[in-house]
C-alpha cells in the first residue's frame, strides 16, 4: 500500500497566533534606513511542500500556511528612486530589475514574512551592499523589462555559475481588480526574516495598500525556483497577479533571540 503523506504541523513551543492579514502595516517605520519604489510588479505563485520548505527557512520561524498548503513566489519588479533614510535617490545606481524567488514564513511573535531564497539584481553595487550589509542572498544578474503596448516582458539570466534564468509575459489591462482571499495571503507581508551572523532577525517594512489590475499569462520560464532548493514548479501558476507599484519604507532589523530589540 501507498505511505499516507501526513500533514505538516508547524511545532507550538508556545508562538502567539499569527498576526491578522492587514491591507497596511500593523507597525509603523519610524526610523527610516533605505526607502525606494517598487514598479511593475509580476507575481507568480505555485503551491510547494511545507516539509521541503521548512528546512529552508532560517532559525526561529516556520512555513505559514494558507489552508494548509506552502506556497512558493517568482516575483518580478524594477526598483526606482532607491534611497538611504531621508536622502535624495540615488542617480543611476537606484534604478534597476529585480527577480526573487521567496518564500512565506512566521516567528513566535506571530508576525508573518518573506524568506528570500534568491535575489537577483541588475546593479553590481547594490548587490553587494545588501549582501555585505544583511546576509540577503542577492546576486548580480542580467535583468531586462520592456512594455510593447499593454503586453510587458521581463527576462533575466544570471552572469556567472551553472546557467539559469527566468522569463514571463503578461498582458494587462487597465482595469481594477480584487485580490482574493489567497492574494491577501501571499501580498500583505510587512516584513522579511533572514539569518545573519548567528542570528534570525526580522526586517520590517511599510508601503500604502496594494492595487492590482487585471492581466493574463502569455507565457513563462522558469529555472530559478529550481535553483532555490525547491521542487521545479509542476504546471500552470495558480496565481499570476500585476501591481503598478508603491512607494516602501524599510525599518531598523529586529532579532529575533530578543524580540522587540534592534540589532546593534
Amino acid at each position: 500500500m501507498p505511505r499516507r503523506r501526513l500533514a505538516y504541523r508547524p511545532p507550538a513551543h508556545g508562538a502567539r497566533p499569527p498576526e491578522a492579514l492587514t491591507p497596511l502595516a500593523p507597525r509603523a517605520v519610524r526610523r527610516v534606513l533605505v526607502r525606494m519604489r517598487w514598479q511593475d510588479l509580476v507575481f507568480l505563485h505555485w503551491p510547494a511542500d511545507p516539509f521541503e520548505v521548512a528546512r529552508l527557512l532560517p532559525a526561529g520561524t516556520v512555513p505559514d500556511l494558507y489552508q494548509g498548503r506552502a506556497y512558493v513566489g517568482l516575483v518580478f519588479f524594477r526598483m526606482d528612486d532607491f534611497a538611504f533614510g531621508r536622502t535624495p535617490a540615488l542617480p543611476y545606481l537606484g534604478s534597476f530589475g529585480e527577480v526573487n524567488v521567496r518564500l512565506y514564513s512566521r516567528d513566535a511573535s506571530g508576525r508573518r514574512g518573506v524568506v528570500f531564497r534568491s535575489l537577483d539584481c541588475g546593479r553590481l553595487l547594490p548587490a553587494l551592499t545588501a549582501r555585505g550589509a544583511f546576509g540577503l542572498p542577492y546576486r548580480w544578474s542580467r535583468i531586462s523589462s520592456q512594455w510593447f503596448d499593454k503586453r510587458l516582458l521581463y527576462g533575466i539570466r544570471r552572469r556567472r555559475g551553472v546557467r539559469a534564468g527566468a522569463r514571463v509575459w503578461l498582458d494587462v489591462e487597465d482595469e481594477p481588480v480584487a485580490a482574493g482571499p489567497l492574494e491577501e495571503f501571499l501580498t500583505r507581508r510587512w516584513g522579511l526574516h533572514e539569518r545573519f551572523l548567528g542570528r534570525t532577525y526580522y526586517l520590517p517594512h511599510a508601503h500604502p495598500a496594494w492595487s492590482f489590475r487585471r492581466c493574463a499569462l502569455l507565457g513563462w520560464e522558469d529555472d530559478l525556483v529550481a535553483r532555490a532548493g525547491l521542487s521545479r514548479p509542476q504546471g500552470e501558476p495558480v496565481s499570476v497577479l500585476y501591481a503598478p507599484g508603491v512607494p516602501v519604507d524599510f525599518g531598523p532589523p529586529v532579532s529575533l533571540t530578543a524580540p522587540g530589540m534592534p540589532l546593534g
